[in-house]
């Protein structure tokens, strides 16, 4: 694996795993009782945001160490999981 593929796999890992972090402890306008005039009473009052970047970061330390590690131990390739053979005869 490439320094590029490296840094691309990271983050996606990085970006998908902030979107399952994002909506936990997830407090809105609506649960706070205070809606402002004018907002979507959807929006978020308290979001803490800079706790939930680093154990995004965490995680998808975690992630990219176990899936790199598959990927260049050659463990798993894309001929294992190619179940329709469209790749060709394997070698």
């Amino acid at each position: 694996m490439g320094i590029t593929s490296a840094i691309v796999l990271f983050a996606v890992i990085w970006f998908m795993t902030l979107l399952c972090v994002v909506p936990i402890r997830l407090k809105t306008q609506q649960d706070m009782g205070k809606v402002t005039p004018g907002t979507q009473s959807g929006a978020p009052e308290v979001h803490h945001l800079r706790a939930k970047l680093w154990i995004t970061t965490g995680i998808s330390v975690v992630l990219f160490a176990i899936i790199a590690g598959v990927i260049v131990s050659g463990w798993l390739s894309v001929a294992d999981i190619d179940l329709y053979n469209r790749m060709g005869p394997s070698n």
